[in-house]
């Protein structure tokens, strides 16, 4: 009959905790792995995503540029900002003459950049006409709200005229069907204005934006 003696004891006894130290340490070091490769594989995506919207904004605003067309857009999210003076006489959503040659020009330009561009292509949502005004009231008695409301009535009536309008134009009509899903019109009233250095810029306040909506899981 063997005795183990205590010094024995103890040797086993290490053993079995260095290998546990082993395998924890090899757990941790297989999570901190995943764990970077997975933050890495996402922020990869995102620089990715984010260099195709860039090239996406500057391939749209060389568009219009190469069209002589006035407009603003984003060089982040691709918002395209076009001046109401462009479009409208000051109060009226009727199409203005110089509104309709701008955009005989600007749409089909702009349609035919979005729907030829590979990035939207796999991933655009809607297209969203938006109107906005700036915070003139209307010469009246009205309350806060009804100014509002009659300012948010003009800029939908506004978006409205340049999307029925912009559907219209010669652009390539093969796209005809996703625009009519994509479409989107909307009023903002004066919620949205342009401030400079704490001031609304009055003539800036009044525009319409066009904004490119992405599918979910794009932003």
């Amino acid at each position: 009959m063997r005795i183990k003696s205590k010094k024995e004891d103890n040797s086993e006894s290490n053993i079995f905790w260095i290998t546990m130290t082993d395998l924890m340490t090899g757990l941790v070091l297989v999570f901190v792995v995943m764990f970077f490769y997975t933050y890495m594989t996402s922020h990869l995506e995102i620089v990715k995503q984010n260099l195709a919207k860039e090239n996406t904004s500057k391939s749209i605003e060389e568009t219009l540029k190469s069209q002589n067309l006035e407009a603003t857009v984003d060089p982040v999210s691709g918002v395209v900002k076009i001046s109401d003076l462009e479009l409208f006489e000051l109060g009226s959503f009727k199409l203005s003459d110089k509104g309709k040659k701008y955009l005989d020009k600007f749409a089909p330009a702009y349609l035919n950049s979005v729907f030829s561009n590979e990035y939207l292509n796999e991933n655009l949502d809607k297209i969203i006409i938006q109107g906005h005004t700036d915070s003139h009231m209307f010469k009246g008695v009205y309350t806060p709200d009804e100014q509002y409301m009659k300012n948010m009535e003009l800029s939908l009536n506004r978006a409205f005229e340049v999307a029925n309008y912009l559907s219209n134009t010669p652009y390539n009509k093969s796209n005809s069907n996703r625009l009519q899903k994509m479409l989107i019109v909307e009023g903002a009233s004066f919620s949205e204005p342009v401030m400079i250095n704490g001031v609304e810029d009055f003539a800036k306040s009044r525009r319409v934006e066009l904004k490119l909506v992405m599918k979910k899981g794009e932003k």
